[in-house]
């Protein structure tokens, strides 16, 4: 393992006292590498041409992830990856184009763990996440590592392993190291603060909103002229306000999260449906904490009627989250209209 994912746990107990030290990246690698190339074999050559286009084919299934859910996305998305892994270990390449293929079978892996992840193939993803961050370590390209670790983390602290989402949220942090893109360090300490919230208790709060704070110090330092991966494309300053407003809503501070929702929901995509679907439970959930059950009802309806049709396992979840949520106002006509719809 390069010296880049090392975590300095000294720091961590000064820091977070109260918290265990997070292991190093290196304890979320697969035992056996399914990356090992096939020594026996002559392969057919590969050049950088091939590394060009498959890095095209990647970008292109992350684009058609902000328009198309998990279901619709898995079956093509894995077939691509298995394609990549292919030409990796039966192709014969240079050093510099192995650690190409490397770094763009690390991008595809994250790509299709999260859709599969969304697809609710949580076992999968994670396998995925896996061969992912095995390919960003050979390739040693910790930037690359840290996002493949903050979204198995990510997915940790949705499916009830929040202390485990925890640890490796922050091990993907300190792993991708100081020089990491501005960009890049503002979206893992969104990931830590996320995993924080999910842990629960004062202290985490308390740690949740430190993490959010300096995420936007991290963003802020971004500027025209640095360079980032192309992967971060979609990390900007009205991401980083929706996660605000979600850790908010799950700390049950309505006040704050409700103006936050409704400012960068009014000027979101609309073709990126699953994603406004999921922001808008939680606005409906907010609404609902701050006793405004007719607004959080009006909310569920419209999440209901744009998830009709999605398939998203996440957005199918956050459907079951905000009705729940509803339930306690089920003597409203309006709460009670959107109950009845959902049955």
């Amino acid at each position: 393992m390069g010296s880049g994912v090392a975590v300095n746990v000294r720091r961590e107990r000064e820091r977070l006292p109260a918290l265990p030290p997070p292991p190093t990246l290196a304890d979320y690698l697969p035992e056996r590498d399914p990356l090992a190339p096939l020594r026996s074999r002559e392969g057919r050559r590969v050049g950088m041409g091939q590394v060009i286009d498959l890095r095209q084919r990647v970008h292109g299934l992350r684009l058609a992830d902000d328009v198309l859910a998990g279901g619709d996305l898995i079956r093509p998305a894995i077939r691509e990856l298995r394609s990549a892994v292919r030409l990796y270990r039966e192709g014969a390449h240079t050093g510099t184009v192995g650690r190409e293929l490397l770094r763009q079978v690390g991008e595809l892996a994250q790509i299709v763990g999260w859709i599969a992840s969304d697809a609710g193939r949580h076992a999968e993803a994670e396998r995925v996440y896996q061969l992912g961050l095995s390919a960003a370590e050979q390739a040693e390209d910790h930037t690359l590592a840290g996002n493949l670790a903050g979204s198995l983390a990510y997915q940790l602290c949705n499916t009830g392993r929040a202390d485990d989402g925890l640890a490796l949220a922050r091990a993907a942090l300190d792993g991708a190291g100081a020089d990491a893109p501005p960009k890049a360090r503002a979206l893992f300490l969104d990931r830590v603060a996320w995993a924080h919230t999910k842990a629960g208790g004062r202290e985490h709060a308390q740690h949740a909103m430190r993490a959010l704070g300096e995420a936007a110090e991290a963003l802020a330092e971004d500027s025209a002229g640095t360079e980032s991966p192309a992967w971060l494309y979609w990390v900007d300053a009205g991401e980083l306000q929706i996660m605000e407003a979600r850790v908010h809503t799950e700390l049950r501070r309505p006040l704050r999260a409700v103006p936050l929702l409704r400012d960068v929901l009014g000027r979101y995509d609309a073709t990126h449906t699953r994603e406004l679907a999921l922001y808008l439970s939680w606005l409906a959930v907010a609404y609902a904490d701050a006793n405004e059950p007719e607004e959080a009802a009006a909310t569920a309806a419209r999440v209901m009627n744009l998830s009709a049709d999605v398939a998203s396992e996440r957005t199918a979840e956050r459907v079951r989250v905000v009705l729940a949520r509803l339930a306690e106002y089920a003597e409203v006509p309006e709460v009670r209209a959107v109950l009845d719809n959902a049955t």
